[in-house]
């Protein structure tokens, strides 16, 4: 393994593009999402990051809604990471 290196495969600089996509315009996402990427992303499946970038590609607010519970989620899989990310 090479200095720097995700054990678990993440690349540093995908993990830098993934924290800067969590600034948002809402101080709330700000802090929930960063807290999540720094605790639990290199953890993540494939298919949970994929719904997280899902989910990073969303308007805040709708966003927002659906962290906070006002808003349903499409499937079970963003479901099941909305849980962990609230869990964060």
């Amino acid at each position: 393994m090479f200095l720097g290196e995700d054990p678990c495969g993440l690349d540093p600089a995908a993990l830098q593009r993934v924290r800067w996509r969590c600034r948002r315009g809402l101080l709330e996402l700000d802090i929930v999402l960063g807290r999540f990427v720094d605790r639990y992303y290199n953890r993540l499946s494939e298919k949970e990051r994929q719904i997280f970038e899902e989910f990073l590609n969303m308007p805040d607010n709708p966003l927002w809604d659906m962290i906070a519970g006002r808003q349903d989620t499409v499937s079970e899989e963003q479901a099941a990471l909305l849980e962990k990310i609230n869990a964060a």
